[in-house]
């Protein structure tokens, strides 16, 4: 995945309607959404669970977008075939539930996809840098992971910048997204910090006008700034 000089938007279907998934996934075609962002959590490695492989293959027919799957599981080295299978098109895992990072990244990318890594906010981007030539995509949470709609972490913006320089100086393709509270007040933050992909849940899906007038406010929030 070269980077995009254009700043993307992933709407996280954590924050959809999971009795109209489908739906709500098809809503996104046309919407101004770059992929669907699609959050898999086991109730260990975070404390709750969401959803598996079965339904990132279910609602695959009912989009055009591609689907990336941020996997917030213990062992996910165990569980990349079948996201792969489903239709995934991007993998990111957790850099804390990896004993082994590097082989983790070599095996999702040899099963044919992007390969991301996601740093807690409290995980250092150190823990990353030997790493970063390998990655694809660096996934910097701004929230505790677990649950959606939380606050903003603003103290996220200088690892968001440093991130950037790491990436400048060993991976300039290197794409860095962001992950929680983003919404209109806050995108224009992380994207002047040097974030260009924006994963956005509760203010896509909770607009009440709808997800291609929340992705329209939302770009106009970061292109405005």
């Amino acid at each position: 995945m070269q980077k995009n000089n254009r700043v993307q938007i992933f709407p996280s279907i954590l924050a959809a309607d999971f009795g109209n998934l489908s739906k709500a996934v098809t809503s996104l075609d046309g919407s101004g959404a770059d992929a669907v962002h699609c959050d898999t959590m086991d109730g260990r490695y975070v404390p709750n669970i969401s959803f598996g492989p079965m339904v990132v293959k279910a609602i695959k027919p009912h989009t055009s977008l591609p689907l990336c799957c941020h996997l917030m599981i213990e062992e996910p080295e165990n569980y990349i075939d079948a996201f792969v299978d489903a239709g995934a098109f991007e993998i990111s895992v957790h850099a804390e539930a990896c004993v082994h990072l590097h082989r983790v990244i070599q095996q999702i990318k040899a099963a044919g996809v992007l390969a991301g890594v996601a740093l807690n906010p409290s995980t250092p981007l150190c823990m990353v840098e030997n790493v970063f030539s390998d990655m694809d995509m660096l996934l910097v949470m701004t929230v505790n992971p677990g649950f959606g709609g939380q606050s903003f972490i603003p103290e996220m913006l200088p690892k968001i910048a440093m991130a950037r320089q790491m990436a400048n100086e060993l991976n300039p393709d290197l794409n860095i997204a962001v992950d929680g509270g983003i919404d209109v007040k806050t995108a224009p933050e992380v994207v002047r910090a040097g974030a260009n992909i924006l994963i956005a849940g509760s203010s896509v899906f909770g607009h009440p006008e709808g997800v291609k007038q929340a992705c329209a406010e939302l770009r106009s929030a970061f292109e405005d700034a």
